[in-house]
């Protein structure tokens, strides 16, 4: 049977279509076969995977379940649908759902990959208050972060290294209540194996490596990929010397950082100040 060949510049849904066909081929399931899964026919999902017609978003969480790919599928379908998100961040996105390890450093905000949903909302309802964006632009970068989050959940799961700033936990956004919220939900996190937290406090002052967000991204092939952000876009670090760097002071980072237990424990407190405060 002849396949034909997808120009992934023909459309704007021709990426996802190409993706969607790669995904059911690597599980070896007919058009036929998956079509019901995704509750349309055969000729619909064939129309999809040549870019003839867009996906529906509950099509890309149907296909995303049954070829267990990570959530991928509907981290496209935002990005395309979505105009609202950074630039460069939902390439970002992609590869981040099918990489093996995700190591991050934040400063000043909890990272999006272990967001509340109150937490995420305070955070953009405040770009919206300052006049940066819309209330529907707003709640679709919401769903397009907690969409991200699922890819925690597939199997086998990334290993996810968190790194946060003391500054992290010490700025309260949203106020008490959700920030309190937010600290719980690190607490609870910190008991899962494939999810390392740690954190950095001010006390290390000039020892700490990093002076900026860093996300590294070991992908299966083995490459490390990093992500940074200037002004109003984030980009894609490929260049194996730079990244290189990156990932050896991220180890430094690592080590310089308080263990587990001890961050664990540096959360609680931090949560337990807070809730003292509020009474």
């Amino acid at each position: 049977m002849n396949k034909k060949k997808i120009d992934p510049e023909s459309s704007p849904w021709a990426p996802f279509g190409i993706q969607l066909r790669n995904f059911r081929e690597a599980k070896g399931i007919l058009q036929e076969d998956l079509a019901p899964l995704l509750e349309c026919s055969p000729s619909h999902l064939s129309y999809i995977e040549l870019a003839h017609r867009p996906p529906s978003r509950k099509l890309a969480e149907l296909a995303d379940v049954a070829l267990d790919t990570g959530g991928t599928l509907l981290l496209m379908w935002y990005q395309l649908k979505n105009a609202a998100i950074l630039e460069g961040f939902p390439e970002y996105a992609r590869y981040e759902a099918l990489a093996e390890q995700i190591r991050i450093f934040e400063i000043d905000i909890i990272p999006g990959l272990v967001q509340t949903r109150a937490y995420a909302t305070a955070i953009e309802m405040g770009y919206v208050r300052q006049g940066n964006g819309t209330e529907k632009l707003a709640e679709e970068r919401i769903e397009f972060r907690l969409a991200r989050q699922r890819i925690t959940e597939r199997t086998p799961p990334p290993l996810v290294h968190v790194v946060l700033d003391e500054s992290c936990l010490r700025r309260v956004v949203g106020g008490q209540d959700v920030m309190v919220e937010q600290l719980l939900h690190l607490e609870k996190l910190a008991d899962r194996p494939e999810l390392i937290i740690q954190v950095v406090p001010f006390s290390l002052g000039e020892n700490r490596p990093f002076t900026r967000v860093v996300h590294l991204l070991t992908m299966p092939t083995r490459k490390i990929l990093a992500y940074g952000e200037i002004e109003q876009r984030g980009y894609i670090d490929r260049d194996t010397k730079s990244v290189s760097v990156l990932a050896k002071s991220y180890d430094r980072l690592a080590v310089e950082a308080l263990g587990r237990a001890e961050s664990l424990a540096f959360i609680r407190a931090a949560r337990r100040d807070l809730e003292w405060m509020s009474t």
